[in-house]
């Protein structure tokens, strides 16, 4: 298992926890929860420090999300170092092939002319 899918893994259990984590926040300003009836009164939990550990595992979650994308760029796999695309490579020479010197063959359309010469 290649490290750039170690720290995928991760992104994506990150990303779940910091999408449960919002779902989980009571509103600040009422939100749908209010016109649904819930109120907004009642305390998660009945305690009121719940809010702030939520508040602050949103931001130590999602900070943990960008630190392992940035990560997860470095630990990409480039491969052999060999370049798919030779206008990408630095060290590749390119040679144009060279005009051709020798004249075409000219045909001569005999038919063509004796039927049109023919149609007058």
């Amino acid at each position: 298992m290649s490290t750039f899918s170690i720290f995928l893994a991760l992104i994506v259990v990150v990303a779940f926890l910091l999408v449960v984590v919002v779902m989980v926040q009571n509103p600040k300003g009422g939100g749908l929860s209010s016109s649904f009836g819930g109120g907004g009164t009642q305390q998660l939990g009945g305690v009121k420090k719940t809010t702030d550990f939520l508040d602050k595992s949103t931001w130590a979650l999602a900070t943990l999300l960008l630190v392992l994308i940035l990560l997860s760029n470095v630990a990409i796999n480039t491969g052999d170092g060999t370049v798919d695309s030779k206008a990408l490579d630095p060290n590749a020479t390119t040679t144009q092939p060279l005009p051709s010197t020798t004249p075409l063959p000219t045909t001569t359309n005999e038919a063509a002319t004796t039927t049109s010469d023919s149609l007058q």
